[in-house]
């Protein structure tokens, strides 16, 4: 035991288990070159020492920080903050420490400021999940040589040679119309999220090309722009019934924008609002209690955190162990359907559909 700290070291646990240091530090780090009984008794020696790896020992050992640099912006919205949790857990999990950097707006241009900051705090690698808004992935293709580290991206549209991590936001889109042409809608509007995000405009785009597969009629007046907020979704439903009186349903582009809409249905004070077919798109969870309850696309950014650190850390290890670079690559997560109350509709008693 160190006198100074109190705590066993690993000369301890070697010399406990019969070993080297260096098979306990195979051991502690994963690695594969160790026989399944000789894992077994040193596993055994730390538990019962109650042994606890040094980190800056580990650093100086390895000449890695095991530090990644997270990049994030507008966590209070719930996409980039469930993001973030996955990355935290999975970070941990994975042994890694978090040097996090807020940015205060979406838009950057250029951040190579930002890169070199990190750099100087040798983090192994980076995970930018600022999610893709306007131009601000412009610079992505063309960082200085000098900035050449393990980079993740998420939310943003896929690109050659960047590892990305995504939702299908296009796929949730598909989702969300087919299950409300399924249930005999036939003038289903579309209220966006603000059209400089790409997440809004796939969901946008999964509208308008289900609308004429379905031989209708995607018209101006049948869509409003949001901005992700309930005031914004309340506003655009009052905005999508003077425009389109026909209106039967609508495919909300988020949860939050979608609840405005339920809280302004009985002010529009039309039969068709009543009988109003609503699905969202996240599955926050205050969806489920919404009234009626939120059908909704779920898309789970929890997952997407921790993807991208199972991304990174492999591009990390790759690179650690002498091998060939990895070649980057997008992947792109399936979202599901939660069906509620909000879009279903009843056969009644003469066979024709009702809500």
């Amino acid at each position: 035991m160190n006198p100074k700290t109190g705590r066993s070291t690993i000369r301890q646990v070697a010399s406990a288990a019969g070993v080297s240091t260096q098979t306990v530090s195979r051991v502690i780090n994963g690695r594969p070159d160790v026989s399944a009984d000789t894992r077994r008794r040193v596993q055994t020696v730390i538990d019962e020492l109650d042994f606890r790896p040094s980190a800056l020992a580990r650093s100086l050992i390895s000449q890695r920080s095991y530090t990644l640099g997270v990049v994030t912006s507008g966590l209070r919205h719930t996409g980039p903050s469930r993001t973030l949790s996955g990355i935290t857990e999975s970070a941990s999990e994975a042994g890694y420490a978090l040097l996090l950097e807020e940015l205060p707006r979406f838009d950057m241009d250029d951040p190579t400021s930002i890169f070199h900051a990190l750099l100087a705090r040798h983090v192994d690698g980076v995970i930018w999940a600022v999610p893709e808004v306007g131009n601000n992935r412009s610079w992505s293709a063309r960082l200085p040589e000098g900035l050449q580290l393990p980079i993740v991206y998420l939310t943003m549209e896929p690109r050659q040679n960047i590892s990305v991590v995504s939702i299908n936001n296009y796929m949730g889109g598909r989702l969300a119309m087919a299950h409300l042409i399924e249930q005999g809608y036939r003038y289903i509007g579309h209220i966006t999220g603000p059209l400089d995000w790409w997440e809004a405009r796939q969901r946008m785009a999964a509208w308008k090309d289900a609308i004429q597969e379905a031989g209708m009629d995607a018209c101006a007046e049948c869509w409003a722009e949001g901005n992700w907020s309930s005031a914004s979704g309340a506003a655009a439903a009052k905005k999508l019934f003077d425009r389109f009186p026909k209106i039967d349903s609508i495919f909300v582009g988020n949860d939050q924008m979608a609840l405005g809409v339920l809280s302004a249905t009985p002010d529009i004070g039309s039969k068709a609002a009543e009988r109003l077919g609503i699905v969202g798109f996240d599955n926050i969870p205050e969806s489920a209690y919404f009234r009626p309850a939120l059908t909704t696309v779920q898309q789970d950014q929890f997952n997407v955190g921790k993807v991208a650190v199972e991304e990174i850390t492999r591009m990390i290890d790759s690179s650690w162990q002498g091998q060939e670079p990895t070649e980057p690559k997008s992947i792109m997560l399936s979202p599901s359907l939660i069906v509620r109350s909000s879009s279903r509709r009843l056969q009644n008693g003469e066979g024709e559909i009702s809500k």
